[in-house]
């Protein structure tokens, strides 16, 4: 069996790992998002808190000056949870920090509107030059009343690196990521069973079709659960039974016809040949009789002539049906045969012309050949025009096989489109209005018979210039492997 880049089996497990994917990414990054929020929230409420309570517990003295600002700065900034604080403080045109550097870059113009409209603080996670910072403002009040807060306008800032943090948050992502592999390594082992299970009824189907294709129309496929697999298989079984009932009838149909027509043809032959006897009689004295007895006496003898032929070739037929017809093949000089049936048929005179090289030989059945030729030069003669060509050649098919090719060739109008595809069917008349015919309506049916005898095909057209053509193919045996 022919294996399939995507078939059904690689498309369920992508199915089943493309959803274990998505399960597996959608639950780690939710996860992952839950535990990062949670991680960085701890650690920001811990520094807010602490920071504003250190605030709070500072007494600051105003009107602020630099004289002591950097001390009391150092000493909140040692003071710092859950990591250690740079420090800032802005009065005014005054900046003091606990650092190097008296501004800092990381405090943003939105943090400083944010603490001079809130006076309980505000913060702002910054990430500055890829490292991650989390920024408090905490202006400092005079509480003037129960409920009323006196801005001082001293607001001090606190900057708290997060690479703690962030080496967390990256690690569970690294773990997130690490664990989804596996898991998807391990998701596929029920994905393998998943798509055995849906693909075993499958294949029990496609054999058991294939089974019945090649005539056993008694096989069925075993029914398991009741799933849709299951329905499906039953559906089968039903449809196979039907349909083998249904064959059963047509071929003993199809038997009782072939007894029919060949015991109907057996029987006639007797009968048959007294009268054809009579009627040769009967036609050598047609001529002292009178002009109405005449008449009378030759219409019987060319009808009895005509069922004579119409119950040689239902037997004929019926040995084609029954597959009782044997090839007798013999190597033969081509030529010599068609020359032989066109002279048989006194077939020699203008009406027919040969085209016939010599030196060509091959293996066939020399009377089922010569009927071939008969048939195709009759039917052009009746219902073609004259003359009538007989061309014979070799050529070579793919992959180098030699193929004889015989054609007639008529000169009359040619084949209707419409009458095309039932040229070989038995008893078909093109003229539908045409009741009676000169033969037996049987004589393409039995000629395409005798040529797939050969292994060969035949068909029919129309040449542009006009007329119909017919085109005998056999396979050319050359003598030694005939042998």
């Amino acid at each position: 069996m022919r294996a399939r880049a995507f078939g059904l089996r690689t498309r369920l497990v992508l199915a089943f790992l493309v959803v274990a994917a998505v399960s597996a990414g959608t639950t780690a990054a939710l996860t992952y998002r839950e535990a990062r929020n949670a991680l960085l929230e701890t650690a920001q409420d811990t520094a807010v808190s602490s920071f504003r309570e250190q605030v709070q517990q500072t007494g600051w003295r105003l009107p602020v000056g630099e004289e002591g600002m950097e001390l009391v700065l150092r000493d909140i900034a040692r003071r710092g949870k859950p990591h250690p604080w740079v420090v800032f403080a802005e009065y005014g045109s005054m900046r003091v920090s606990s650092g190097e550097n008296p501004v800092s870059t990381v405090i943003t113009p939105g943090l400083r509107r944010a603490a001079r409209a809130n006076p309980n603080g505000s913060f702002e996670r910054v990430v500055k030059d890829g490292v991650p910072y989390l920024t408090i403002a905490m202006p400092t009040v005079f509480r003037t009343g129960p409920d009323t807060l006196l801005p001082s306008g001293l607001v001090v800032y606190a900057v708290m690196r997060m690479t703690d943090e962030q080496i967390n948050i990256d690690a569970m992502l690294m773990a997130a990521r690490d664990g989804a592999l596996p898991g998807l390594v391990i998701a596929l082992v029920p994905g393998l069973f998943a798509a055995r299970s849906v693909l075993r009824p499958v294949r029990e189907l496609r054999r058991a079709a294939q089974s019945m294709g090649s005539g056993q129309l008694d096989t069925r496929i075993p029914v398991r659960g009741s799933d849709e697999l299951a329905d499906l298989a039953r559906t089968f079984n039903e449809t196979a039974g039907k349909l083998e009932l249904s064959v059963a009838e047509l071929r003993e149909a199809e038997a009782r016809a072939r007894r029919f027509a060949s015991d109907v043809s057996h029987e006639l032959r007797t009968p048959l040949a007294g009268m054809l006897a009579v009627t040769e009689v009967l036609d050598e004295d047609a001529d002292r009789l009178d002009a109405d007895t005449a008449r009378a006496v030759r219409l019987v003898s060319a009808e009895t002539g005509k069922l004579a032929v119409l119950v040689e070739d239902l037997m004929e037929i019926s040995r084609f049906d029954a597959r009782a017809a044997e090839l007798n093949a013999d190597e033969v000089d081509v030529a010599e045969t068609i020359a032989k049936s066109l002279a048989n048929r006194h077939w020699t005179d203008g009406r027919v012309r040969a085209e016939l090289p010599d030196g060509i030989r091959a293996r066939l059945d020399p009377r089922r050949f010569d009927l071939v030729i008969a048939n195709l030069v009759g039917n052009a003669l009746r219902h073609g025009g004259t003359p009538v060509t007989v061309r014979l050649r070799v050529e070579t098919r793919s992959p180098g096989t030699p193929v004889l090719v015989t054609e007639v060739v008529d000169s009359g109008p040619g084949i209707r489109p419409e009458v095309l595809p039932h040229i070989f069917d038995r008893f078909y008349k093109a003229d539908a209005a045409r009741t009676r015919s000169a033969g037996s309506g049987l004589g393409l049916a039995i000629t395409l018979e005798n040529v797939r005898l050969h292994g060969g095909t035949i068909r029919a057209g129309n040449l542009p210039e006009g007329g119909a053509v017919f085109t005998v193919e056999i396979p050319l045996y050359a003598e030694e492997a005939g042998e």
